[in-house]
This record gives structure tokens, sequence and C-alpha cells, in this order.
């Protein structure tokens, strides 16, 4: 199989072999139930879609009990397609996934939805160093953008102008990430570094080779 759905549950350190203390992301991966076996004949193309955590049936619509209800389990929170798989895998309905999928050092693709931070200004949004001193007449222009284009031509700002605006909750992939431990009795995969979201936001781990 070529990946996991996840979800992050918060940072720690990891010393390695070397004695070297390294930021690391626990993550728990799995168990994932095979929800959807999707075939070139009937889709046009092939995937495996993985349903992961548990759902209550009183917030399940009846179309998708029906269809958790084909695959022999019980309502799952999130659901993943995943195309890239190794040679002769054979998935049924039902089957589960666990972390013993991916091995200790190898690397991996991590998607999430980065953290919402609202509506901010361009100082943190885009990095800018605003005026840089509070003297010689300047007034609240420390944290100000500058100048936003001409003024008789062409009498309007461009599109894709860095200005204020909402930033983060976006979805984002981060590559060759590298596990650093599995704990297989507990579904736990610590990897390397950060990866975007918040703790309990729900992740996909892809094997990217």
């Amino acid at each position: 199989m070529s990946g996991l759905i996840g979800k992050k549950i918060g940072m720690t350190s990891f010393f390695d072999a070397s004695g070297k203390n390294i930021p690391c992301t626990v993550i728990k991966a799995g168990p994932c139930v095979v929800t959807q076996i999707r075939t070139k004949e009937n889709d046009g193309y092939e995937a495996i879609q993985l349903g992961f955590d548990e759902k209550r049936e009183k917030s399940t619509t009846r179309a998708l009990m029906g269809h958790f209800k084909k695959a022999k389990t019980t309502p799952k929170k999130v659901l993943a397609e995943f195309t890239r798989f190794e040679q002769g895998h054979q998935k049924k309905f039902g089957d589960t996934l666990t972390c013993d999928v991916f091995i200790e050092g190898e690397y991996i693709d991590v998607v999430g939805v980065s953290k919402g931070k609202g509506f901010q200004g361009v100082v943190k949004r885009h990095g800018f160093a605003g005026v840089g001193q509070a003297t010689h007449g300047q007034h609240n222009r420390e944290r100000a953008p500058g100048s936003l284009g001409a003024s008789s031509y062409p009498s309007r700002v461009f599109k894709g102008m860095r200005m204020g605006g909402r930033m983060g909750g976006n979805r984002v992939k981060m590559i060759n990430i590298q596990i650093m431990k599995i704990i297989p009795e507990k579904n736990l995969v610590i990897v390397k570094g950060s990866v975007p979201g918040p703790n309990g936001s729900y992740l996909i781990l892809e094997r990217w080779s």
C-alpha cells in the first residue's frame, strides 16, 4: 500500500544514534479500513479508498451508511484515495491497514491543512519590514505596506499585489519527510521535523518512492 490516513498528536524530540536531539512530530497512522476499490473498468482509474477514525451513525448520512455497510465496517470520519501501489498489491473490502506499511528510515510525503491565522497584515503575511523607524514625522506607519501603485494611471491596484488578507488554512504538502521511529503497538509514526496543521488535525501519509 502507498499510504495511510493519520492524526497529528503533537511534537516531541528524538535522540538519534549519535546523540543529536532532533525535533519530531508524533502521528497516529491508522488503523485504516479499505472502504472502496476503484478499477479502470468501472471508474477509469485505479485507486483504493481508505477510511479513518470512528464516526457516530447519528452524524452519518444514509448514503454513506450504505457505503460503509458494503465494506462491512463502521462509519469513518475521514476518507481518502491512494493511487500509487507496490507490485502485486491485493486489497479487499474491509481490510485493515496499520502503520506496518511503512519502514523506519524511509521518506514519505505528508499532506495537511495549515493552521488558520485569520486576517493578517503584510508584515506577518508577506514578511514586510515596515518603515523601520518612528521618527521624522512618521505616525502609525511602522507596519504599513507602503505604496500600492500609481495614481492617475492605471488608477487601480494590479491583481496579485501583496497586501493584507486571510492567512493559513490551506492544503500543504511536505515532501521527503523521514520516518525516525515506528511504534506498531500504538500505531504511532514519529517523523522528523514539523508537519502542517494543529494537534488533532488529520494528515495523509504517502510513500513517494
